[in-house]
């Protein structure tokens, strides 16, 4: 199914189908992830491929077109290019050992190192959050970074989005009437954003015993956000969400994840080392734990939202800008 999907998303014309059909690859590909006891993967694959990415790539359908151009050149060359290089790829596969082969030094060395030492060492239920915050809290830094670099990439192209002028009231009016016809929607969805709130919050703070954390939670918070902005409008999605705040938070969650490194330095661990915290490692483990994923939460969402906010706000700029052209 996965193989059917990538081929038709190649084939395929219409941008909108396009995206759709990538939504659906993502969901098969938690799917799979799910049956390969990947549960962690599966819950991300499914918040961010399923989700949050698809939302974004309609939001910039509105602002390119639905249909995409006939390319002024043969695709030739790219597609030698991509054979050579996936043929490199398989070539280099051939090497190493098969998957579930007991004696892979993965399964050798790595995964019970973890299995049998993470609970003495870190003491979190969730093995999968024991390495990600803590064996490899470095390369999660890493992470938290790329993600609120893209924040400021974004920001850097299209600008902070800034609500429309006085003389512009009557085309953002305009753009939240068409939002009051789908009442029935609106008023599910007000009732279920706070749920998708509150779970948010579980994920954010019942990593450590079962699935999620600091990623999956951001991306659920930040969806509710973006649903309320889709269906109430964005002028009334800017009252509510105070932007320079977000902009603020996206930073703020980074350097606390930081903060937390540079504090373990200060008490004579190594950075991110959390066991020198508090007086017992363990407790340190856990404290530190808390406070880093609490600052990827707080910046994955945050950059989401932005993010948003500025696609549908550069829309709204067209927009306003067609409006002025017509009355000129």
């Amino acid at each position: 199914m996965l193989l059917c999907v990538a081929v038709a998303i190649v084939r395929m014309k219409d941008l909108l189908a396009v995206v759709m059909l990538l939504g659906v690859y993502g969901l098969l590909s938690a799917s799979f992830f799910v049956t390969m006891d990947a549960v962690d993967v599966a819950f991300t694959e499914a918040s961010v491929g399923a989700g949050i990415s698809t939302v974004l790539m309609l939001t910039t359908i509105a602002m390119t077109g639905r249909n995409e151009s006939a390319p002024p050149y043969k695709h030739l060359l790219a597609l030698v290019l991509v054979v050579m290089t996936g043929a490199l790829l398989v070539y280099g596969t051939m090497d190493m050992p098969y998957f579930g082969f007991a004696e892979a030094p993965a399964n050798l060395h790595v995964a019970p190192r973890y299995i049998q030492d993470s609970m003495a060492e870190v003491g979190v239920p969730n093995l999968v959050t024991a390495v990600l915050a803590s064996y490899r809290g470095f390369d999660t830094f890493g992470e938290v970074m790329v993600i609120f670099t893209a924040g400021l990439g974004v920001l850097a192209l299209l600008g902070l989005a800034k609500p429309p002028k006085d003389g512009d009231a009557e085309i953002d009016l305009l753009h939240d009437k068409l939002h009051e016809q789908h009442l029935v929607l609106r008023v599910v969805c007000k009732m279920l954003i706070p749920f998708i709130l509150l779970f948010a919050l579980y994920v954010q703070f019942h990593g450590d015993f079962g699935p999620g954390g600091g990623f999956q939670a951001g991306v659920i918070f930040a969806a509710a956000i973006i649903l309320y902005g889709m269906l109430f409008g964005l002028s009334t999605a800017r009252r509510v969400i105070n932007q320079p705040l977000v902009l603020l938070l996206s930073g703020i969650g980074a350097m606390l994840y930081g903060m937390v490194g540079v504090v373990s330095m200060l008490k004579g661990g190594d950075f991110l080392d959390y066991s020198v915290l508090l007086s017992d490692p363990i407790a340190g483990q856990h404290l530190g734990i808390l406070l880093i994923e609490l600052g990827v939460g707080i910046t994955v969402a945050s950059v989401m939202v932005i993010i948003f906010f500025n696609f549908a706000g550069r829309i709204e700029y067209l927009q306003r800008k067609r409006s002025r052209d017509k009355q000129g």
